[in-house]
């Protein structure tokens, strides 16, 4: 997973296609969103960014409180919607 964070553009299409399986398998846009929160707040506890895409993510989420970050992990699912 690692080559995967060190590219926005391979991280976006990874997120892509992890979103298409979920939805195919009948998780709700709401599920997702829930999920997409929850890794979210992984990374940034867990993952050093590596690379200015990302490092500009996280300080963006950073500085955010929980709506905020909600609404950010609902953005980056509509994102990676567009990369599937």
């Amino acid at each position: 997973m690692s080559t995967v964070l060190n590219n926005f553009d391979s991280w976006k299409k990874f997120l892509g296609d992890r979103v298409k399986h979920a939805e195919n398998a009948g998780m709700s846009e709401e599920s997702i969103s829930n999920l997409a929160y929850e890794i979210g707040g992984f990374l940034d506890d867990k993952v050093d960014p590596q690379n200015a895409s990302n490092r500009a993510l996280k300080e963006i989420w950073d500085v955010g409180n929980e709506e905020e970050r909600r609404t950010i992990a609902k953005l980056m699912v509509k994102l990676a919607k567009k990369y599937a």
